[in-house]
């Protein structure tokens, strides 16, 4: 069967299209077709005046029909759309979505903190891996941070951060909430298992592509302060050209990393993960479990 997600965040709205197939044991498996993105940058409107501008609303009017064009192409037979930390704190919010559904008969819904990070586990990575660690999801978007801790076969901690790569590039980032952040991470994670950190987001997944690393083998916490020691210290022209990024990409990095770093650290994780995992992959099995 196949399926879409959209995802609309404070950066980038993504599809993904799967087809997701029952194999010999029943367990379905899920395989990618296409993934598009369209850096749409909302959060840059909405952190800064609260809402999204008109010029924004038009530009995400379009993907959204790009979206429904190329889901018709694919014959998608169900999807799903959803809105995260940019939507979340926009004011007109409401007006969009009615927008949204009235010229191409998607409905985008709003979602909380918290049930992103629900839908990040959705994808069940730490369940693959050994015992003898604990694991803290970490993803980094434009609006926000998602963390959900798993030890011993458990889930024991969720929640989701006003901390994210444009709040920080806008000076949206209050000093209280990174220690919030700090506090809680500790408190959870201390007397568990080693921590073992798995990281999702655009800017994580470039990092490791940079770094030239072994498929299914871990970033070092030292890889990832070297980067944003490194990256930091050149302007952002010199990563465009230095680095082969791109405009988008070469100015969130930087606060990216350095949210990786403090969570690794605070949580004492030596190492993190990168299985290219997303918020859309999350929607595709929330879509899929429903669906059944």
């Amino acid at each position: 069967m196949r399926l879409a997600a959209i995802d609309i965040g404070s950066n980038a709205a993504r599809l993904l299209i799967a087809d997701v197939i029952n194999n010999e044991n029943k367990s379905p498996v899920f395989n990618k077709l296409n993934l598009f993105r369209i850096p749409l940058r909302l959060g840059f409107d909405v952190f800064e005046t609260g809402t999204i501008s008109k010029q924004k609303t038009g530009m995400l009017l379009q993907t959204m029909k790009a979206f429904k064009h190329l889901m018709n192409v694919y014959e998608v037979k169900y999807s799903i759309a959803c809105a995260t930390s940019a939507m979340r704190d926009a004011k007109n919010a409401e007006d969009i979505i009615r927008k949204v559904k009235l010229e191409t008969d998607i409905q985008v819904k709003v979602i909380s903190g918290d049930f992103e990070a629900e839908l990040l586990f959705e994808s069940h990575i730490a369940e693959t891996l050994d015992k003898d660690h604990s694991y803290m999801y970490i993803d980094v978007g434009g609006g926000s941070t998602e963390l959900s801790f798993f030890s011993n076969g458990s889930l024991l901690f969720r929640e989701s951060f006003n901390i994210g790569t444009i709040r920080l590039l806008q000076g949206a980032v209050h000093e209280k909430t990174w220690e919030v952040m700090r506090e809680i991470i500790k408190t959870v994670t201390k007397g568990q298992k080693e921590v073992v950190a798995i990281g999702s987001g655009g800017n994580i997944n470039k990092v490791f592509a940079m770094s030239k690393t072994k498929e299914g083998k871990p970033l070092s916490l030292e890889l990832i302060k070297d980067y944003y020691k490194e990256l930091s210290s050149v302007s952002l022209e010199e990563r465009i050209r230095l680095y082969n990024l791109k405009t988008d990409r070469a100015d969130v990095i930087v606060p990216a990393l350095l949210i990786y770093n403090n969570a690794m650290r605070w949580a004492g994780a030596k190492e993190i993960y990168v299985p290219k995992i997303g918020l859309a992959d999350g929607l595709i099995q929330y879509l899929w479990k429903n669906m059944k």
